[in-house]
């Protein structure tokens, strides 16, 4: 069951990307954000309320939720929506599949985890690929290059939120913990979206109101209920899963954009899914040996 939910998971959280270009063509970014964090948060909020659900943390959880909606939404969502305007949809999803890495060097510096020799292996294969696929955006797509430190940016925030969610010690249902930082998130991002809206009028079409239902129900709702009830397996076991990414992000950004796949995209694709196997070969080695023994 579990495996279903995270490959549903990955699915949604690579569509994210995919439904953000689409908002973009009519409305700013930060805009787009907010807006979306916002209703997500309402909605839940309301539902929770209506079936008489746990609606408010404990009260010395408030603050903790507030630091993983900074990270999370203000920061990594953030960053994330500005570089699309100028990042490929496929080249945004190979960043998030190595974000397992961020994850495992934050444990190493910050906690003092131990990485084995394989880790390190991968963690240069994916790097080595990441390399490959920023290269042909920038010499051949024309990406410039803030684009992609915003990308790294939010994808170290999002490591820093899952790492700082797993050792809190939250005890509250996923689904408010997700109310919270999302209402977190937006009141933080507020600000920037109005400073930053005026260059760019939004555009009340199918486009935007498209893009903000799928991120909003989808994606906000969806996805990030999925992946704090993943998180609660560790925070690198659950980003393991992030491996599939690559190929749904560039698939997707093929079908629905029409994004060029070339050889060298293809070839960035395999390091990173290299290198993460790689990284968690142990992992995989010893699900395959769960399965064996239960007979599934």
């Amino acid at each position: 069951m579990e495996t279903v939910l995270a490959l549903i998971y990955t699915f949604l959280w690579s569509s994210a990307s995919v439904a953000t270009k689409f908002g973009l063509k009519s409305g700013p970014p930060l805009m787009l954000a907010a807006i979306r964090f916002s209703l997500a948060g309402i909605i839940l909020l309301g539902v929770n309320g209506l079936l008489h659900q746990e609606i408010w943390p404990r009260h010395q959880q408030m603050g903790a939720l507030a630091v993983i909606g900074f990270l999370n939404t203000t920061l990594y969502l953030g960053a994330s929506f500005m570089a699309l305007e100028v990042v490929s949809a496929g080249l945004f999803n190979l960043f998030v599949a190595v974000n397992p890495f961020f994850v495992l060097i934050l444990e190493y510096t910050w906690l003092k985890t131990s990485i084995r020799p394989t880790q390190w292996w991968g963690f240069i294969v994916a790097v080595l690929g990441l390399g490959i696929g920023s290269w042909q955006a920038i010499i051949h797509l024309h990406t410039p290059l803030w684009g992609l430190m915003l990308v790294v940016g939010g994808q170290m925030a999002m490591a820093l939120g899952s790492i700082y969610f797993h050792h809190v010690g939250i005890s509250s249902p996923a689904i408010t913990i997700n109310i919270w930082q999302l209402i977190w998130g937006a009141i933080f991002l507020w600000p920037f979206a109005f400073l930053m809206s005026f260059s760019k009028p939004i555009i009340w079409n199918w486009d935007w109101w498209g893009s903000l239902l799928w991120l909003v129900g989808a994606v906000s709702i969806g996805a990030m209920l999925l992946w704090f009830r993943l998180l609660r397996q560790g925070a690198a076991k659950a980003s393991m899963w992030l491996l599939l990414t690559p190929v749904i992000g560039y698939v997707l950004g093929f079908l629905v954009l029409h994004e060029p796949f070339t050889f060298y995209d293809m070839i960035a694709s395999i390091l990173v899914m290299v290198g993460l196997f790689l990284a968690n070969r142990m992992s995989f080695r010893q699900f395959a040996s769960a399965k064996t023994s239960t007979g599934k």
